[in-house]
């Protein structure tokens, strides 16, 4: 290779984002050879055809990936090597969960509090499907980690499970097997509550026991298992319950027809009429004909928009055959909940139709949402 067409090891360096020290080992390790070594002064030389290379070997090292595995993946074709990626991260992630729980039990052995406050006791399967349901109102991102977590709120009578995204609010209540010691409020890890699932499901009955930094579950013969609490304060959802106001509309309709009408529907945005006809699933500007599903109406006609991405998995969730809709405006919060269930009850807030409809929704900026005050925008809370 001529020479016009290499580089000195401290330009490529510059190039791929890796130290002087780290091309050096990489290629003392066969990974990443110099295209050429002088043979008097020792000084390597690379080519631009090896950025690629290099930069990629740098990403795999980023998410700690083993030299040996480093160098099957640059070496395998496209496809080989993104399956070998995600065993890789499956592995990672595998990892830091057992390490998270081992953790957990750690600390609670190092806290001296061997015995939890009993929140409650709990039939496994029916603790996994409550859990299911209000994790689908969680949200991820920047600044909001409380966002990602299930209030707990656990009382002699009941202990009840709520979450929100701010633009849906999910919140079930269950009868204890046995009742809790005392009160007791906090609000838990969701993915911890997630990755716990599968054994709650598979546990007669299940103590949820309060512990230091903490909720313990404890499940007979199977392994007790950790949930975090998040420090942060989360959003004031009864005071928004209390203020929702007068029920306008209701419409009782098939939880099945309904699902199947949303995933028919090809926006992203969909419009719900409701009237004495029944409830006409539509295109907000009523571009793609509008799908009709009998329904049992009570009160004012209406028609409310809602991203799809809201509504659905609200609906989704509902217990029974039927889901009851509760309707205050265009703008307001719509109660999702069976018709013949009350024990969970979710949120739904739509889309502010003072937006085009045909606005391209992203960001979620064009949607109201539960907790802030509804004259500025209409989120469920505003914390």
């Amino acid at each position: 290779m001529p020479n016009s067409e290499l580089m000195p090891i401290g330009v490529f360096a510059q190039r791929s984002g890796l130290t002087s020290s780290a091309l050096r080992f990489y290629a003392d390790s066969g990974l990443l050879p110099p295209a050429e070594v002088d043979p008097v002064s020792g000084y390597r030389h690379y080519g631009a055809d090896q950025v690629a290379r290099a930069t990629a070997l740098r990403r795999l090292r980023e998410i700690a990936m083993p030299l040996a595995e480093v160098g099957t993946v640059l070496d395998a074709g496209a496809g080989e090597a993104a399956r070998l990626v995600d065993e890789h991260v499956a592995r990672v992630v595998g990892d830091a969960a057992a390490a998270r729980q081992k953790a957990a039990v750690i600390k609670s052995a190092l806290g001296g509090n061997h015995r939890g406050l009993l929140i409650a006791a709990l039939k496994g399967p029916v603790l996994a499907d409550a859990v299911d349901q209000v994790l689908t109102a969680t949200a991820y991102g920047p600044g909001a980690a409380v966002l990602t977590g299930v209030h707990v709120e656990a009382s002699h009578e009941a202990i009840a499970l709520t979450a929100t995204d701010r633009f849906r609010l999910s919140t079930r209540s269950l009868a204890p097997a046995r009742t809790a010691e005392q009160t007791w409020v906090g609000t838990v890890d969701g993915d911890d509550l997630r990755a716990a699932v599968a054994e709650i499901r598979h546990s007669a009955l299940v103590r949820v026991e309060a512990v230091p930094h903490g909720v313990r579950l404890r499940m007979g013969e199977r392994e007790d298992r950790h949930c975090r609490l998040l420090s942060e304060e989360f959003p004031d959802h009864r005071l928004m319950l209390a203020s929702l106001g007068e029920v306008t509309t209701r419409a009782t309709v098939s939880k099945d027809l309904l699902l199947r009408a949303l995933e028919e529907h090809p926006g992203e945005c969909v419009a719900l009429h409701v009237s004495g006809h029944g409830v006409d699933v539509r295109s907000p500007n009523d571009e793609h004909p509008g799908i009709p599903l009998v329904a049992t109406v009570t009160g004012e006609a209406l028609q409310i928009r809602f991203e799809t991405t809201t509504l659905y998995p609200a609906v989704s969730t509902a217990i029974g055959p039927d889901v009851m809709l509760d309707l205050r405006g265009h703008d307001r919060p719509v109660t999702i909940r069976s018709a013949d269930r009350g024990d969970l009850t979710t949120l739904a807030m739509p889309v502010n139709q003072a937006a085009p409809a045909n606005a391209r929704i992203e960001g979620r900026s064009a949607t109201s949402s539960l907790h802030e005050p509804q004259s500025r925008r209409c989120k469920l809370c505003s914390q």
